[in-house]
């Protein structure tokens, strides 16, 4: 593991993913697909919870609607989390573009359409 990092791993033989990143408001990180040791999809990202979010209250509300978002993702489209996903007066929004060999993104979170709380930029695809 490198210095300062967290790393989230789940395997499924012959397949594992890790998710390896740095920070916690704002943060950067890489997520990696291997089959049988070999990286075989890679996602990197950041972002995180606009810097003017200060009150733990607010940020912890902001990562926990992140995580209901995320666990909605399609299977047709596993980049981040849904294309929409409102829940508690909070908007969750995937743009992404691309297929899974080769796309990019931005997630934000917002309350009332205009104020942006969270805003995160991703790319990857498959590597050969």
């Amino acid at each position: 593991m490198l210095a300062g990092s967290k790393q989230l791993e789940h395997r499924a033989p012959p397949y594992v993913y890790r998710d390896i990143y740095f920070g916690m408001g704002f943060f950067a990180g890489l997520e990696t697909v291997s089959r049988d040791e070999r990286v075989i999809w890679s996602m990197s990202y950041s972002g995180g919870a606009r810097g003017e979010i200060a009150d733990r209250e607010s940020f912890l509300a902001i990562y926990q609607f992140l995580r209901r978002a995320l666990l909605s993702v399609p299977v047709d489209e596993p980049y981040r989390g849904p294309r929409l996903f409102e829940q508690d007066g909070m908007v969750y929004r995937n743009e992404v573009e691309g297929r899974l060999d080769r796309f990019h993104g931005v997630e934000t979170i917002s309350r009332q359409v205009r104020t942006v709380l969270y805003d995160l930029r991703y790319s990857g695809g498959l590597l050969r």
